[in-house]
Formats: C-alpha cells, sequence, structure tokens
C-alpha cells in the first residue's frame, strides 16, 4: 500500500512530493520479521541493490494514529479489501489499483481501478507510462518487467495467465530498456528464489505457506512444505519445533504436505501428520489411508516418534486442496467416534462445494493467496497481500516515527543517482 502523508515529511525531496505539504511513501503490508518469507522477493531487492533498511513495513508505521490526525490517505495497490482490524482506515482509502475481481465496493470519491490482468505491476506499469514516463529509470524497469514475467509464468500461452495486455507492457519495457534481463533468466532466477526455503527455520516454513481448518472448537493447520520428506524428518529439533509451533498457534493437529518436482517438472507430494492426541491422530490417519474418493495410495513411512506419521504420496496428483476434504471428513469421524460435549451443536457433512469455499476462505497468515499454486503446478502462485489475519500492530507500537520516515525517504533519494548504474552490473 501507499500512504500519502500531509505535512509528515515536509522536507522531503521533491521526487517524493507532489506539493509542497505532501508525501507518498511505500508500506509493505507485511511484518518486517515476514519478509524472510518472500524469498523471491528478497532475491529480487538484493539483486537490484535496494537495502532492506530502506523498506517500511506494515508494524512500523501506526496508520490508526495518523487517520485519527487527519493525516493519512491511502492508496491499495495489489489487493482491496482490509482485514477487520483496520475497518477504521476505510474511509482513509482514497484509490485502489488491483487485478483480481472485486469482493468489496467502494463509494465514491474512492477510485477504484480494478483489471483482470495477470499482473498487478501491469497496471503499475500502465499508469506510469501513461501519466508519469519521466520517472520511469532503468531499475524501475526491470522490477516491473521481472515482477510481471514471474506472475504470469514467463509470458507461457500453455498456462494462460498473461493477459495481451501483460505482453504489451512487457514489451514496451524491453522496447525503452533494450538491456533487460532475459525473461527465461529473470524467471528462473526469480522462481528458485521463491522455493527455496533452504535459509528459514522450521516455523518459517511452516508459516509461509500454512492454511488451516476448524471443526467444532478443533484447529488443524495444513501446511506446503518445499523440500523432500526425507529431508524435513531429518530437520535438527524438528518434534520441539512442530509442538512448539502448535502450542503457540493452538492447533490440536499439523499436517505438512512435502513438495519436490521430479525431472519432468512434476510435483511429487508427500505427507507427515503430527498430532499429540492419539485418538484425533489415529482417527485422522485411518481416513487419509482409507479414502478411495480420491485415492492417495499412502506408504507409511517409519517414525521414531510416536506423535508423528509420515507416508509416501502414490497419488501425487491429488493436491492439497483435494486432499482438505478428505481431513475435513477426519476430523467429522473423530467427532463421530466421541462424545460430544454438552452445547456443542452437532455439524452435518461437507460438501465438496462447501470445501472448497472454505479453502477459499482458509487463514495463510504470512502469504495470503500463495497455496493456490497446487492447481496449476509446477508454479507457486503470485502472492498476495490483502486478507491479513490480524493487524501487525498488535505486537506492539510501530518503531518508526516521522522523523525516521523521513530519514529512510532521504536515503532511498539519495540512493537513486547510484542504484541504476549498480543495477546492471
Amino acid at each position: 500500500m501507499w500512504i500519502q502523508h500531509p505535512a509528515l515529511l515536509p522536507n522531503a525531496a521533491s521526487s517524493w512530493t507532489t506539493e509542497a505539504e505532501d508525501v507518498f511513501v511505500p508500506v509493505l503490508n507485511i511484518k518486517r520479521s515476514e519478509l524472510p518469507l518472500r524469498g523471491d522477493s528478497v532475491f529480487f531487492l538484493q539483486k537490484m541493490h535496494i537495502p532492506e533498511s530502506l523498506l517500511i513495513f506494515r508494524d512500523e508505521i501506526d496508520l490508526h494514529a495518523l487517520r485519527q490526525a487527519g493525516r493519512l490517505t491511502l492508496t491499495l495497490v495489489d489487493h482491496h479489501v482490509l482485514p477487520p482490524s483496520d475497518a477504521a482506515l476505510e474511509e482513509a482509502v482514497a484509490e485502489v489499483l488491483d487485478h483480481r475481481p472485486i469482493e468489496q465496493k467502494r463509494c465514491p470519491p474512492c477510485h477504484v481501478s480494478v483489471e483482470l490482468v495477470g499482473s498487478c505491476a501491469t497496471l503499475v506499469t500502465e499508469r506510469i507510462l501513461q501519466g508519469a514516463p519521466e520517472i520511469l529509470d532503468w531499475q524501475t524497469a526491470a522490477l516491473l518487467h521481472g515482477t510481471i514475467i514471474l506472475d504470469c509464468v514467463n509470458m507461457d500461452p500453455n498456462i494462460g495467465k498473461a493477459t495481451p495486455k501483460d505482453r504489451k507492457y512487457v514489451e514496451q519495457l524491453e522496447a525503452l530498456f533494450p538491456d533487460l534481463p532475459e525473461r527465461k533468466d529473470i524467471f528462473d532466477s526469480l522462481q528458485k528464489a521463491k522455493f527455496d526455503v533452504s535459509g528459514l527455520t522450521t516455523e518459517q516454513m511452516l508459516r509461509k505457506d500454512q492454511k488451516t481448518i476448524t471443526r467444532q472448537g478443533l484447529k488443524v493447520a495444513i501446511s506446503a512444505i518445499y523440500v523432500d520428506l526425507e529431508a524435513f524428518l531429518q530437520r535438527s529439533g524438528l518434534i520441539a519445533d512442530l509442538l512448539a509451533h502448535c502450542q503457540a498457534h493452538s492447533y490440536d493437529a499439523l499436517v505438512a504436505m512435502t513438495i519436490v518436482f521430479n525431472p519432468q517438472n512434476e510435483p511429487v507430494r508427500q505427507l507427515a501428520i503430527f498430532c499429540p492426541h492419539a485418538a484425533l491422530r489415529m482417527t485422522i490417519c485411518g481416513v487419509l489411508e482409507r479414502s478411495q474418493s480420491p485415492s492417495l495410495k499412502l506408504t507409511p513411512v517409519p517414525s521414531s516418534h510416536p506423535n508423528l506419521q509420515a507416508y509416501l504420496q502414490g497419488n501425487t496428483q491429488v493436491s492439497r486442496k483435494k486432499f482438505l476434504p478428505l481431513l475435513q471428513e477426519g476430523l467429522s469421524a473423530y467427532f463421530d467416534s466421541m462424545t460430544i460435549p454438552s452445547g456443542q451443536p452437532e455439524t452435518g457433512g461437507v460438501s465438496r462445494e462447501q470445501m472448497d469455499k472454505e479453502l477459499d476462505r482458509a487463514g495463510t497468515p504470512l502469504i495470503p493467496g500463495l497455496s493456490q499454486d497446487e492447481e496449476d503446478p509446477p508454479l507457486p502462485p503470485t502472492p498476495m497481500n490483502s486478507l491479513v489475519d490480524e493487524c501487525p500492530l498488535d505486537q506492539g507500537l510501530p518503531k518508526l516515527s516521522a522523523e525516521a520516515i523521513f530519514e529512510k525517504c532521504s536515503q532511498i533519494s539519495l540512493s537513486q543517482s547510484t542504484s541504476a548504474s549498480l543495477s546492471k552490473k
């Protein structure tokens, strides 16, 4: 998102202002601690010689205080739905630029620009070229170009994510800056970075691409883990990390679906079910093992820990979205085998259509939208930054003052004169 903040930075460089008293500040709608989970973003920023210290994150600026002071105007980019914790900020939203179907209508004077293209960066490029082409330098063009190519899966017509407008603006950027990286080179490097979890802790790996489902008070998390099952099970302190993760987030069970790709670039999926509650674990595992629609073709993998059961998944075409109804079935079977506590309502069966809707609403605490990849393997989709489950400020007051933001903006302005030449090296 972008914030337009009158009088916050009265001495900011002119490149940051439209009027003497206004400044536009880009704010990443995630916590700073979550940036390492976006491997492609980290890689691309480093490649473009943009230090992390120049970035401003959602948990470092108190937007609610700015709104209450009448000093906030918001532009939402690449999302248009604020979480419930940010409902008070709705009146500050002056513009939306997004490429997804509208879920929430806004009334004037909010200007809404939504077009169903493959990448929101395409709409940003269009806005720049039509309104302020003079600000487009090599570094900015490279960032836009690479993002569109990644989002649109290297413009592959067989995938079908790239629209004519996406192709148009990629070609325009290439015409304006002929020395931009080759499409395949930048796509391959960004895709590799997106899958790379080598520098992440187990906790970060679990939260990077996670969904949750609940049933009658039980809460189960399902994480996509982009490493081989054997490598995952051999991680140092794995059981303690899994237990700590479940306790920290009140999960009754945790399912890890590991995903790697064979030489034919086809996904290979395996499973690990961690659950300290023996009856619940045995029920879930039993349902998964007996399932015929679809059949997972599971082969148990020996485990030295009684609370963890791992499987080789013979039917690797069963993605996590197709797996979730089976998990719901396992929770239903568990409650059918137990006495329902007084005051707890009976819950009927869940249809596949209902499950699909629940999947779309399932929580993804850090990178919402990431898991839609499994219907379009082998590539993860464009990360979204909307529908944040909680307000980052719940963890405490922001660390940035107005003066600190000014200092960051000044650093960016000073770096702009040298960043383009460095980016070409």
